[in-house]
Formats: C-alpha cells, sequence, structure tokens
C-alpha cells in the first residue's frame, strides 16, 4: 500500500480486494460527502452502473426540504431499492466504502434492506 493514502482510501482498497459485484449479485457502493450522500449498484465484471441514487436526485430533490442528512440516506435508499426492485435486482453485496458502517451509511442500508434488497 502507498504510504500517502488516506485512511479512508486505505480502508476501501483493502476492502475491495474481498468484494467484487457480479451480473448476479452487483455491488452497492455508497459515497458521503459534506452535504449529499449517493449510492450506485455496480457489476464490476462488465463495468456498468446498473442503478444509482443520491441527495440530488430529481425524484428526491424536491421531496427532502428541511431533513436532516440521515433522513435524506433514508430516502436515497429507499429510491436505490425501488429502482433496483424495478429492473429485477433484489440480491446486492454492500460496500461501505471505506465508512464506518454508522449513522448515514447505516441508515441507507437499512432503507434499502426495508424496500426489499437482499445483503
Amino acid at each position: 500500500m502507498h504510504k500517502n493514502l488516506t485512511g479512508r482510501k486505505r480502508r476501501k482498497l483493502r476492502i475491495r480486494t474481498k468484494i467484487s459485484g457480479t451480473g448476479v449479485r452487483p455491488r452497492l457502493t455508497v459515497f458521503r460527502s459534506a452535504k449529499h450522500i449517493y449510492a450506485q449498484v455496480v457489476d464490476d465484471v462488465s463495468g456498468k452502473t446498473l442503478a444509482s441514487a443520491c441527495t440530488l436526485s430529481r425524484d428526491l430533490k424536491t421531496t427532502l426540504g428541511e431533513d436532516s442528512k440521515r433522513d435524506a440516506a433514508t430516502k436515497v435508499g429507499a429510491l436505490l431499492a425501488k429502482i433496483c426492485l424495478e429492473k429485477k435486482i433484489d440480491k446486492v453485496v454492500f460496500d461501505r466504502n471505506g465508512y464506518l458502517y454508522h449513522g448515514r451509511v447505516k441508515a441507507l442500508a437499512d432503507a434499502a434492506r426495508e424496500a426489499g434488497l437482499a445483503f
């Protein structure tokens, strides 16, 4: 590993050596910025993004209003699960992308599970 990588990037690389998405079971990956949260379902074999959702999505942007960032993450998880189920994707591998499984990342994952995704 390179010395100049941050802690999260080092964890991300370590996680990605063990986790990979396939056509049957794609990878649900999360990116968290200071204001927004992004999630996408990726087939690593073909290198394609199958579904994505974020707090900037057209479907969510108007409904978020004064929601907390955690509530917004919950809505992103539910929207992503809905999109995946419409595309006949019901099983995924969760990639927390080096973030702690806590707060917004956990809220997104729990909402996706409740909406019907299995991981």
